[in-house]
């Protein structure tokens, strides 16, 4: 408010220059003398008529100004949101990794984009007598540490997924066959290693059995999951914490 009255007070002393400017030049042109009422007029008409004026003109401005940061600050919070919503639709709530969707969706994109590589499908082995043990707030704990295993091999051509459940599938672009393997393996090994404790402080023993397959160019994502899943069967049957692999 004190910066409207100031620009007002500003401009009706600029119009009071202003007019006594005009005044002096051009009264005695015409062959009169600017004194008395006249001179009067000439100072109080520009002020009573130019500062209420002005007062009404940069308070609706800054009004508008107001309004149009508000605007613009809400359409900032509204595509921040709207991100955050999109990230949330494409994330699993509890790891942080890639839905069941979101990954098959980053899948094909590789998949047109001749991205050739290794899948990996991996299944936590006797998930659910962790959770009827140990309690679920354990067997969320084991899902959580599984999930930050898998979020380190994230990169560029890399992708980690939960597809549900006990269920985790990755995509690691560019590896050769013999790669492949020795990358399921670490992974097998660090989940295996994984230190997790019930809530009585008891050691939670953590294992995966893992599926995988070497994708070539142009691979279709849902027969090369179905592919990995199949070698995922095939470990579990063979007494699980394993890895079984094909090209």
């Amino acid at each position: 408010m004190r910066i409207v009255i100031a620009k007002s007070l500003f401009t009706g002393l600029l119009s009071l220059l202003a007019s006594l400017a005009l005044s002096f030049a051009f009264v005695p042109m015409l062959g009169g003398e600017v004194a008395g009422a006249g001179l009067v007029m000439t100072i109080v008409c520009p002020l009573a008529i130019s500062i209420p004026a002005s007062a009404v003109l940069f308070s609706q401005s800054e009004r508008i100004r107001r309004a149009e940061a508000m605007a613009s600050d809400a359409l900032t919070k509204l595509a921040a949101a709207y991100e955050e919503l999109q990230r949330q639709s494409r994330q699993d709530g509890l790891t942080g990794l890639l839905n069941h969707s979101a990954f098959l969706e980053e899948l094909q994109t590789f998949s047109r984009e001749g991205v050739t590589g290794a899948l990996l499908f991996l299944d936590l082995d006797h998930f659910k007598s962790i959770n009827d043990r140990h309690g679920h707030a354990t067997g969320d704990e084991v899902l959580r540490r599984t999930g930050q295993i898998l979020a380190t091999y994230d990169g560029q051509f890399n992708i980690a997924g939960r597809l549900g459940g006990e269920e985790f599938a990755l995509f690691q672009g560019g590896l050769t066959v013999d790669e492949m393997l020795r990358w399921c393996e670490d992974i097998r090994e660090l989940i295996e290693g994984l230190d997790v404790r019930s809530a009585s402080r008891s050691s939670v023993p953590v294992s995966a059995s893992i599926g995988a397959i070497h994708c070539a160019s142009g691979f279709d994502p849902h027969e090369c999951l179905r592919a990995a899943d199949v070698n995922l069967y095939e470990a579990k049957s063979l007494g699980r914490n394993r890895v079984v692999s094909s090209i």
